[in-house]
């Protein structure tokens, strides 16, 4: 069974990353959307919460799980048996961080590919945080991220 590792913070999930959970699922017999607990990063919602609107807007691929983890990603990979780990890239602009993410990876664990996905064109300009500011200034998410995500941040952000 190959399993592919999708990790990020998810900070909210948005329709970019299901777009490319639902192209990786075509590819792997398994695809674990991977929640990271990144203690430099401060997130809007709390791992629970992500990983909870992860598992949700997932709820319709049976070969895709929700998971959450903290520490190396290459230890977590191997924890889950993965065979690789999947990387959205919107723009060239992403490509160098990821590229070298990708390089130091391989260093730590030659076992473990990294498969770089484009999303949609649609959705090369998405990312968690304008989908968070837009929501802040009382502009409408509906169209970047699925209806619980949108209440969600309703919700945290105009309580």
């Amino acid at each position: 069974m190959r399993t592919a590792i999708y990790p990020g913070s998810f900070d909210p999930i948005t329709n970019g990353h299901l777009d490319l959970v639902a192209r990786a699922a075509k590819l792997f017999d398994r695809v674990i959307v991977a929640v990271a607990n990144n203690d430099a990063k401060k997130s809007l919602f709390t791992l629970d919460e992500r990983t909870s609107m992860v598992r949700q807007a997932i709820a319709e691929w049976p070969k895709v799980e929700a998971d959450c983890f903290e520490g190396l990603l290459v230890n977590y990979v191997e924890r889950r048996a993965g065979d690789a780990i999947v990387r959205g890239l919107r723009a060239v602009s992403d490509f160098e961080f990821e590229f070298q993410l990708a390089l130091m990876n391989r260093k730590l664990n030659e076992r473990v590919e990294t498969i770089f996905m484009m999303p949609k064109e649609s959705y090369t300009f998405l990312s968690s945080r304008l989908v968070k500011e837009i929501a802040r200034l009382g502009g409408d998410v509906s169209s970047f991220v699925p209806q619980h995500v949108r209440a969600a941040l309703t919700t945290k952000l105009n309580p």
